[in-house]
């Protein structure tokens, strides 16, 4: 394929990428009001993002195995992203909390073949380059994550919540059937490449765990995502019950914090390409560590909500470095799999951390969420640090 039509499939699977990130994006905004309908406690809310990750974390390797014996990857996309926005059709139709429960629950295990298939693929096919190209499939996501909760939040002015999940869902239909049009054959390689016999395969998952490397990156993104998945949890409860903002503004500080990670993605992916991932991943989490301070003695003050957007540029800025990362310490044909594992461990970490969250807010206060979160930070670069070096030389 000619170099213009394989940046063509990068710019869609990017935009594939930017709205599995909206409906996440968007949930987020809601969970204060839906918690305020049905009388939920922090810990209830916590649990909400805690049942989304468990599903995940329990597909994620799974999907791995899926996509290395399978070579149709733009298939599994379209699927993929159309199994992550229905469900959240579904939850504009549900009333009780245990039915809630089951539709982040099925937006877990769709989510957990995206990430599996449209990264390897990428790294394949820009081998050189995988922190740029990274960073850009993840600006992608960072789009869905900046511009759905300031959509949603103007549209909230306008709709109740449960009128805007149904006319959410037509944007992921329509991307997924033309990732299903245009990318349904799609293989990006000799499909006897692609794919292995499943008995090849489990030979190369027994090396994949040998590599400490691997071991220790997806054990620190575990701690990362607690941190991550937390906070997007708790800031929106934080700014609408604390600050009183409404869904316009609590929107626009997501907006702020999204935002900032676009502009910080392809910025640390390029830098990790030349000065190693490994100096890039703890000048990140260090740096995230410091903010959530500050943010916690800031309490409801301006500088808070500013702290909000700096925030963003670094614990987004690891996200490209991180998989990046993990493909290089990983055989070529184990690619999907590396990066099952790498999200499994970060799904254990989201459904770890909004519960672990929760409940330290419904005992200390909402406020106290932010240390929380920094000690996390930190805990993950410390299992950065033990990192072999050998393992962080960024490819040329």
């Amino acid at each position: 394929m000619s170099k213009g039509g394989a940046w063509r499939e990068l710019w869609l699977i990017t935009v594939g990428h930017g709205l599995t990130h909206w409906y996440p994006a968007t949930f987020f905004l809601l969970i204060p009001l839906i918690g305020t309908e049905l009388g939920l406690s922090y810990s209830q809310i916590g649990l909400i993002i805690t049942c989304q990750y468990i599903a995940s974390a329990l597909a994620n390797v799974p999907g791995g195995v899926l996509v290395d014996t399978i070579g149709r990857k733009g298939l599994l996309m379209a699927v993929s992203l159309f199994w992550i926005g229905f469900p959240y059709l579904l939850i504009g139709f549900t009333h009780g909390y245990a039915m809630l429960l089951v539709c982040v629950a099925l937006v877990g295990f769709g989510n957990s073949l995206w990430h599996p298939t449209a990264i390897p693929t990428l790294g394949q096919r820009y081998p050189t380059r995988k922190g740029l190209v990274l960073s850009l499939h993840g600006m992608g996501g960072n789009v869905g994550d900046a511009v759905a909760p300031l959509a949603i939040g103007a549209a909230l002015a306008a709709f109740s919540w449960r009128e805007v999940v149904v006319m959410n869902v037509l944007p992921g239909l329509v991307v997924a059937l033309l990732m299903f049009v245009y990318l349904g054959g799609m293989s990006l390689g000799s499909p006897r490449k692609e794919s292995q016999s499943f008995s090849d395969y489990l030979g190369g998952l027994q090396e994949l765990f040998r590599s400490r490397a691997l071991v220790l990156l997806s054990v620190g993104s575990t701690f990362r995502s607690m941190t991550q998945t937390a906070l997007l949890t708790f800031l929106p409860v934080y700014l609408a019950h604390d600050m009183g903002y409404s869904p316009f503004w609590v929107g626009a500080c997501l907006f702020a914090l999204q935002a900032a990670g676009f502009a910080a993605a392809p910025v640390a992916g390029h830098l990790s390409d030349k000065m190693g991932r490994k100096n890039i991943a703890m000048s990140s989490m260090a740096c995230t560590a410091v903010v959530l301070v500050a943010m916690a003695l800031a309490g409801g003050s301006p500088l808070f909500v500013a702290l909000v957007a700096v925030l963003g540029f670094f614990l987004y800025a690891l996200r490209p470095v991180v998989q990046a990362w993990m493909l290089e310490t990983t055989p070529r044909n184990m690619g999907g799999s590396s990066i099952g594992i790498l999200f499994g461990a970060q799904a254990v970490g989201g459904a770890a951390g909004p519960l672990l969250a929760g409940m330290v807010a419904d005992r200390h206060g909402l406020p106290a969420t932010f240390y929380f979160l920094a000690a996390t930070i930190v805990v993950a670069n410390l299992f950065v640090l033990f990192i072999p070096t050998a393992a962080t030389t960024a490819e040329t």
